[in-house]
């Protein structure tokens, strides 16, 4: 089962993925992707540390090249999420072909894990127009986001915490 969240910043995205991992039965895996580069990322990686706080997960902290991770078989998997994923293979690794193998990634592990969570932004809404660098990564995740919403059973919005299904149904 493949399922992307997306939404806008602090919407509720975490907290729907979390409550949907949750529910699995088996061991649930926390793939963290945030790079701790700045008080605001430090922050941010305590506030969700709290947030899944006793909830059984596992936290595995892979930046870039998630392909390389070796799950258990039938795990649950949550990834938070997607645009730092994104942007961690970019600029810090300069990978020149990062929608293709962040796509690989999460298919590699939706061959061994029964659930996997990925949480995404709705990116590039604004209309306003950025550097280069910037207009490349929103691209990307436009894409990629499309790519995941494809192969997904279920695509959810959050909004205000609400979860809205666009595709599949919450309770599958």
């Amino acid at each position: 089962m493949l399922t992307v969240i997306t939404g806008g910043s602090k919407c509720g995205k975490s907290s729907i993925a979390e409550d949907i991992l949750s529910r699995f039965n088996g061991k649930k895996i926390y793939i963290a992707t945030m790079e701790p580069y700045c008080k605001e990322a430090h922050a941010a990686i305590e506030r969700h540390r709290e947030m899944r706080l006793g909830k059984g997960f596992e936290t595995v902290e892979k930046y870039t090249d998630i392909h390389e991770l070796d799950l258990p078989d039938r795990c649950g998997v949550l990834l938070e999420c997607a645009c730092n994923l994104m942007a961690n293979e970019m600029f810090s690794a300069g990978e020149k072909e990062p929608v293709r193998k962040i796509i690989k990634g999460i298919g590699k592990l939706s061959e061994r894990a029964s659930e996997v969570i990925i949480v995404t932004n709705s990116v590039g809404e604004d209309g306003i127009e950025y550097p280069k660098e910037t207009m490349d990564y929103i691209k990307n995740m436009g894409i990629l986001n499309c790519a995941l919403s494809e192969r997904a059973d279920r695509v959810i919005e959050a909004v205000y915490g609400i979860p809205v299904m666009l595709k599949g149904s919450l309770w599958q």
